[in-house]
């Protein structure tokens, strides 16, 4: 009994290794000059927020009372063992900032993961299921939508009370629409393609044509929107610490040192410029990686 020969499809489209799928990323990835940059600059912070132990000159709660308000050490009256100088109650600014880059990167990427996760979830199920459960679900983004999103997490921050945990609740919940919008709109310009009719013709359960058959095509956006959200949620963090609903003192976080620092605004600028400063850094390599992002995996931004 001859064995059946298998003939391959001539209009399947072929199978691309993952080592060529890593390269033609980074080819589109590195185009944009500007993302390298980002990119460079984010993997710095990382790193520096991994190793701050080690990398920061003093703890960054350490009071030094010899030492209240000394300038950089470039300016006159400064110190070369405080570099950036010191705050009004003489902790070592450079330190607080080294130390620092943890919170705000935790802050980032937690409120990135609970919001993606649930939104995705979500977005899963509005744009699949359809109907009332698509229209429910939606009004209710719409409704979070409405409010300008700083207020609404200022407003849960109040409720729940001050603290870093409550902070980072908040501003997830609050970004959690713009992924399930995100995601819904993906689903349904996927539903109607032929690779999900064909594995709904084939058998596959309602969660499998979600979650690895659906889902895998719309992932995309969805990186994109993350890494804009994780500088976005560094913003709102820094804003509700600066409020004094952020991380509490003496917490060397970014925008609670801020907070710290306003009535010294005129009399030491340095208490205020450094940590500005690297909100601003660390927020435009996030944007910059993001657009790099976007040009590599969008296929109609890609260049031939």
């Amino acid at each position: 009994m001859s064995t059946p020969v298998t003939v391959a499809d001539p209009n399947a489209a072929p199978k691309i290794s993952p080592l060529i799928q890593l390269r033609e990323f980074w080819y589109y990835f590195s185009v944009n000059r500007g993302a390298v940059i980002g990119l460079v600059v984010f993997i710095l912070l990382v790193l520096t927020a991994l190793f701050a132990n080690w990398i920061a000159p003093h703890s960054p709660i350490q009071q030094y009372r010899d030492a209240l308000l000394v300038p950089p050490a470039w300016v006159e009256g400064g110190r070369m063992d405080f570099l950036l100088g010191t705050d009004a109650v003489g902790r070592d600014i450079l330190s607080r900032l080294i130390h620092g880059a943890r919170y705000s990167l935790l802050i980032g990427a937690v409120v990135v993961v609970v919001a993606l996760s649930v939104g995705i979830v979500f977005g899963l199920i509005a744009g699949y299921a359809g109907g009332w459960v698509d229209t429910v679900l939606m009004r209710i983004m719409d409704l979070v939508l409405a409010f300008p999103s700083l207020l609404l997490a200022l407003v849960m921050v109040a409720i729940l009370g001050p603290g870093l945990i409550n902070m980072m609740i908040a501003i997830a919940l609050v970004f959690q629409p713009h992924f399930v919008r995100l995601t819904r709109s993906a689903v349904l310009g996927e539903l109607g393609k032929d690779y999900v009719t064909s594995a709904r013709v084939a058998g596959a359960g309602h969660m499998r044509l979600m979650f690895k058959t659906i889902l895998p095509n719309c992932l995309a956006p969805l990186i994109v929107q993350a890494t804009l959200s994780f500088s976005s949620a560094i913003l709102d963090a820094a804003a509700l610490g600066f409020l004094g609903l952020g991380a509490q003192p003496p917490t060397p976080e970014w925008g609670t040192m801020l907070a710290e620092a306003r009535q010294f605004i005129l009399r030491a600028w340095w208490v205020v410029t450094f940590p500005g400063l690297a909100i601003l850094i660390t927020v435009l390599a996030i944007n910059l990686v993001g657009d790099g992002l976007r040009d590599a995996l969008d296929p109609k931004l890609k260049r031939s």
